[in-house]
């Protein structure tokens, strides 16, 4: 079993073109090879939902069998366990020298081949600051059924020496070849082949277990979050789609909000950094996704709002496309391999720590939703955003608490949480809808004679949840 860590970068086909004549890379000697991968699991992909790839390489005649197994790619950093072995030829073999038999028990008999992926693999090593890195361009396809997809990224390995040099590589990479950090591994790029097209990405859930230390925990929620971006903002570099954009933003308000959660044993001074970013980075997406909600009656108001559209999409796109962008995800990625600058009170169980910020963060909506329909629209919208928070939280801590009554709760507080949101969103939605309307010329046509009852409702909401039994006690 050898254990391994890459940095995945892509990249777009005109961008390796660039890439193979890199001039730092001209005197370093390079191998060239073509790489045939046949992908194989059980028709209901029991492998890939216990988080397993396996596969068969041909390169010449020679043929290896590879399982890897606890990837961590959410932040673009891959650490995981892994069972090489040569084989005669592509039928997959099963035995104690890797876990799939004991995995799959009598169904390992189902395996099969899922879909294959095609590759020219060139492969540099590479010194960076006294460590010494694998650095591999893979140009190629991945083939299922009858679909097929493009792949084109680079992988840095560190064969010996400190992560950081991974990524002072990738900065100089990206210095003359714009890359991104990749968060999918070829094996999942071809399960999602083999599925339906996704036109946009929902956060994947968060399973803590209570024995994880503060930082562990803090590590896997921030890398998900990492993740559930990529995933939309690739989306979205491809073409524009209100879903993806949509998501894209949701995954910046969970990091942020793991930021927050967390900012107890977090340095200040990252936690303030990387919040004014990603603070930026929601603003600029948010004129767009405003603009995508927004419904006109008339015609011409439809022509003026098609061309507002039209224009934020351009603007969040090519924002997105920035070197600020691409360096604020690398950075992220960086500080979370390196530690995030965790001190010893990260060494603590995660469960009593969760207790006490999901206590803190429901006082907080309790308190200011306590006078609900006489707060001002900015005090309602504050409630709001603390609801939002708490939700997250709840979310990447439920599982910490899965005894069956803590699961009754959970289900309840969730359900009254999300109730009480409903409600303020769509207040929300009727101050924020003339805004938007007058920042691009038309007149408000928002209709408040639902405003009385709305109010009555988020009240209403508001106590439930606060009889809601508390669900991390």
């Amino acid at each position: 079993m050898q254990p391994e860590i890459e940095l995945k970068l892509e990249l777009s086909a005109q961008a390796a073109d660039i890439f193979a004549q890199w001039p730092p890379l001209q005197d370093v000697d390079c191998e060239t090879a073509t790489l045939h991968a046949t992908y194989f699991d059980t028709p209901d992909h029991r492998l890939a939902r216990q988080g397993v790839s396996m596969r068969i390489r041909r390169s010449g005649r020679r043929r290896i069998q590879t399982v890897k197994a606890n990837g961590r790619g959410g932040a673009g950093l891959f650490a995981r366990d892994e069972w090489e072995r040569p084989v005669r030829g592509n039928v997959p073999v099963l035995d104690d020298a890797n876990p799939v038999a004991a995995l799959l028990g009598d169904a390992a008999v189902d395996v099969a081949p899922m879909f294959e992926v095609i590759v020219e693999r060139r492969t540099w090593l590479v010194p960076q600051d006294g460590a010494l890195i694998e650095l591999v361009l893979d140009r190629g396809v991945v083939r299922a059924a009858e679909r097929e997809a493009p792949i084109c990224e680079i992988e840095l390995e560190l064969k010996s020496g400190e992560p950081a040099a991974l990524f002072a590589l990738a900065r100089q990479i990206d210095a003359d070849v714009a890359v991104r950090t990749g968060v999918l591994s070829k094996s999942e790029r071809g399960y999602r082949l083999a599925g339906p097209l996704a036109h946009a990405h929902k956060a994947e859930p968060v399973v803590l277990d209570p024995g994880m230390t503060i930082g562990t925990a803090f590590g896997q929620i921030v890398a998900l979050c990492l993740r559930h971006y990529r995933l939309n903002e690739a989306l979205l570099l491809e073409a524009y789609a209100p879903a993806a954009l949509h998501q894209a933003r949701v995954a910046i308000r969970r990091l942020r909000t793991a930021l927050s959660l967390f900012r107890p044993v977090l340095r200040d001074e990252d936690v303030t950094g990387f919040q004014g970013e990603l603070r930026w980075l929601a603003h600029i997406l948010g004129e767009a996704r405003d603009l995508d909600v927004l419904e006109v009656a008339d015609a011409g108001g439809r022509d003026r709002l098609e061309t507002a559209r039209g224009q934020a999409h351009a603007r969040a796109l090519q924002w997105l496309a920035s070197a600020r962008v691409r360096m604020l995800l690398l950075d992220l990625t960086q500080w979370l391999a390196a530690g995030a600058g965790l001190g010893e009170e990260a060494e603590q169980p995660i469960a009593p720590f969760a207790a006490e910020r999901l206590r803190k963060r429901r006082k907080r909506v309790v308190r200011g939703g306590k006078h609900m329909k006489r707060l001002s629209d900015e005090a309602r919208h504050a409630v709001r955003k603390d609801a939002k928070k708490l939700r997250y939280g709840a979310e990447y801590f439920g599982s910490l608490f899965s005894a069956k009554a803590a699961r009754r709760r959970y289900e309840r507080f969730i359900t009254r949480l999300e109730a009480m949101q409903d409600k303020l969103g769509a207040l929300n939605d009727l101050v924020t809808a003339p805004r938007t309307m007058a920042r691009i010329g038309l007149k408000a046509e928002t209709d408040m004679a639902d405003r009385p009852q709305l109010l009555a409702a988020a009240a209403k909401a508001h106590g439930k949840l606060v009889d809601a039994c508390r669900f991390w006690v």
